[in-house]
């Protein structure tokens, strides 16, 4: 049974949504539907609780991510999962397996299959056995070679009104773009001139949620991936969703009330869900996503990856400092999602109202130095921002300028993932990272598409061979890597929901204090920044604690000894 209360708040969603252009008549029949969706699928489907503890970690990856012949690769990669990953991962987010025009899978052409070259739904469903998945609903847009739009043009369903079309009334001029190419496209049917929007690409046509069909349909396609093994939800780009003449297009509203009605409607299924916003904003914009407890259950925390490649590059924590010192604590049924890289970029729209023009542009040369392309976007002026810095994290911390030659580039990695790992939240690692992988040239050579330099896919014989042999730099990073995850794991303090308390001790230095629900752990996490020697004052009453990830800490005077760029994770338990 639905509860009353749950079907009051769909309503309530609804009429948020809808009532200004929907009769009261629509409303009934669109809220009607959703409820027997609902009902059907708890009728068929028992109860079923996620566990989400400080056992849950996520690795990003392309379904083909690792490949051979004319092996399934999603099957391969449950192999390759099993081997090297399990003691590491519960979590596997596959990124875009559908077919598709462009955008590495973001161009989607059907919602409700997957690329034949890829494998099949009993591929996915036999993983989901053992491990939870995670998956794209690509919501704000979908491809212009796909069924929807080409029925768009023959006015037939699916597709019928699918996709946003504005006169030339409408007012785009406050619109934020997150790209710099040319918005709106020029078409002529059904007799009339209109402009098609096309926030990503020209092959990625937004899609019109002021129909209701169309958000019915992502209902159904979510209710698809339930039934074939998938438990949470990325919406990707969600914050494009609607669209209203004269305001910025982005965050509005009834986007919000979008996403509160999928968390109802994952709140009211038997098997439970997890939805993720993916809004690469500045941190005001990107906290909201949180709403009262009632949008995201998980949020990116896209602030962190370019803080902390930072505090690295200029071996300075003041900007993390002050940033961790203000984060807030996400409530029972949030969590930050921490990454450092991602399929994409380092976002820098997240810097906003955190560095400054001469902090930002520092930065920005540094990782040119680095081996960084860019992309950008559109700002009002008709100049252009940079968007992300597109390079992989290995390249991102390879050298800087207080170490040329790059000569402490493992420790300045492996402590990097140290403090996502341990920070609040929960940890995801792209599959890339494992490996200490640098950037693709030759594959952006030959596509010229920037994001390409960190979405390289492994033959699995090679990578397996590098593995097995102890002294490759990817069986080095790899180890090192899963030795933290896998201490992780075992650390009630490191729960996602675990207290954080942001310890300041100097420019040179990044730490914080985590404390488990139970108060029976603490767990200080200190890491020096710096390539010199640090000495940190420590009381007296943490001499005897242990550090989980390394040798004894080294203690003189009082002082405790840090070495260039070493993190210690020091637990009284």
């Amino acid at each position: 049974m639905l509860a009353q209360k749950d079907q009051k708040k769909i309503r309530s969603k609804l009429n948020n949504i809808y009532k200004i252009s929907l009769s009261k008549k629509d409303i009934d029949k669109y809220e009607e539907e959703i409820i027997q969706i609902i009902k059907k699928f708890n009728k068929k489907n028992p109860k079923k609780k996620k566990n989400i503890s400080e056992k849950t970690s996520l690795v990003i990856c392309y379904a083909d991510s690792v490949y051979l012949n004319k092996r399934s690769p999603i099957s391969l990669f449950k192999t390759f999962f099993r081997k090297r990953l399990k003691k590491s991962f519960n979590t596997i987010h596959f990124l875009p397996f559908y077919p598709s025009s462009s955008d590495s899978g973001f161009s989607v052409k059907d919602h409700y299959k997957i690329e034949n070259k890829l494998g099949n739904w009993s591929d996915i469903k036999k993983i989901s056995k053992s491990n939870d998945i995670m998956a794209d609903m690509v919501i704000n847009h979908t491809s212009a070679r796909g069924l929807w739009f080409r029925n768009f043009l023959k006015n037939k369903q699916p597709g019928k009104n699918y996709f946003l079309t504005v006169d030339s009334k409408f007012d785009t001029s406050k619109v934020i773009r997150p790209r710099d190419h040319k918005l709106l496209k020029k078409i002529n049917i059904f007799n009339k001139k209109e402009y098609l929007w096309r926030t990503f690409s020209a092959d990625q046509l937004d899609l019109n949620f002021k129909n209701p069909s169309v958000l019915l349909r992502f209902i159904k396609i979510m209710i698809n991936l339930i039934n074939h093994g998938v438990t949470i939800f990325r919406l990707d780009a969600i914050a494009y969703l609607w669209k209203a003449s004269g305001t910025k297009c982005i965050n509005l509203n009834q986007t919000h009330e979008v996403i509160k009605l999928l968390r109802i409607i994952s709140s009211s299924l038997n098997i439970e869900t997890i939805i993720v916003s993916e809004t690469n904003l500045p941190e005001k914009e990107n906290l909201s996503y949180f709403g009262k407890n009632d949008e995201a259950n998980w949020i990116y925390n896209f602030s962190l990856p370019p803080l902390l490649i930072h505090a690295f590059l200029f071996e300075n924590s003041s900007y993390l400092n002050q940033w961790s010192k203000k984060l807030p604590i996400a409530k029972n049924g949030n969590s930050y999602l921490n990454f450092i890289s991602s399929h994409d970029g380092i976002g820098i729209r997240p810097t906003e109202g955190i560095f400054n023009k001469k902090v930002l542009n520092k930065f920005l040369k540094r990782l040119k130095k680095n081996g960084s392309k860019f992309s950008y976007r559109k700002v009002k002026n008709k100049s252009k921002k940079v968007y992300e810095a597109n390079i992989t994290v290995f390249d991102a911390l390879k050298k800087s300028d207080y170490d040329l030659k790059g000569k402490f580039f493992l420790e300045r990695y492996v402590s990097a993932h140290s403090i996502m790992i341990s920070f609040e939240g929960v940890p995801a690692l792209y599959f890339n990272s494992l490996f200490g992988k640098s950037n693709d040239e030759a594959k952006y050579i030959i596509t010229g598409n920037n994001r390409d330099v960190n979405r390289y896919k492994w033959n699995y014989k090679n990578i397996s061979k590098r593995l097995d042999n102890k002294d490759s730099k990817q069986s080095i990073f790899y180890q090192k890597i899963s030795n933290l995850l896998i201490v992780k794991r075992k650390q009630k303090a490191f729960h996602p929901n675990a207290a954080r308390h942001s310890i300041n001790l100097g420019s040179k230095i990044f730490s914080f204090k985590r404390i488990s629900s139970n108060k029976k752990q603490t767990i200080i996490c200190i890491t020096n920044l710096s390539s010199k020697i640090q000495k940190v004052y420590l009381n007296k009453i943490y001499h005897n604690w242990k550090n989980l990830i390394g040798p004894k800490i080294e203690i003189k005077n009082k002082f405790l000894i840090l070495k260039p760029f070493e993190t210690i994770w020091l637990s009284n338990r």
